[in-house]
């Protein structure tokens, strides 16, 4: 496998969470102003909730790919029978797993805020129909679900059909929950 297949593969997951985590997050946040009469939706509605999720996807992404690496390191360490535990966490593999770790959360961060953003930034921008916000961000769900599935080789409907299910169960969870009410 060449080298640019497996870096590309290694960002796989900070880019579906980060695009995933972002919609959704523009779901949960926003649907209710995007589905019930009221003023819907701002420019500047649609950017902070990008910002949001940005920064949660920033912090969780980092601590989760950290914690995976460093874990993987103490494995190898053991396995390897090395006497100092934590050994080849103080050598230049200490630095690698921090910049793969920034690395992925920098990916999933970006993507969250696209993620979060653009459906939200088409809504607002359509005045009377701040709804198509909402079928945007299900959309980019579903072709977010077919992309992943063309990325393993698996057959693209049932991924684009579970991913826009949760979408509309996320939508109307924020429905309910009505956050911006």
């Amino acid at each position: 496998m060449s080298a640019v297949v497996f870096r590309a593969r290694r960002w796989t997951l900070p880019l579906a969470l980060g695009l995933s985590d972002g919609i959704l997050n523009a779901l949960i946040l926003a649907s209710a102003a995007l589905l019930h009469d009221g003023p819907g939706i701002t420019l500047i509605f649609a950017m902070k909730v990008g910002c949001v999720a940005f920064v949660t996807a920033m912090f969780t992404v980092f601590v989760a790919e950290y914690a995976d690496e460093r874990a993987h390191l103490s494995r190898a360490t053991q396995q390897l029978n090395l006497s100092a535990s934590g050994h080849l966490a103080t050598t230049g593999l200490r630095r690698r797993v921090m910049r793969n770790a920034a690395g992925g959360a920098v990916i999933a961060s970006c993507s969250s805020f696209v993620g979060a953003t653009v459906p939200l930034t088409i809504g607002s921008l359509i005045h009377g129909a701040p709804w198509v916000g909402l079928v945007v961000a299900i959309v980019l769900l579903g072709v977010l679900g077919a992309a992943l599935a063309a990325s393993f080789d698996a057959r693209w409907l049932p991924w684009a059909v579970c991913l826009v299910v949760a979408g509309v169960a996320v939508a109307a969870i924020g429905s309910g929950l009505n956050i911006t009410g």
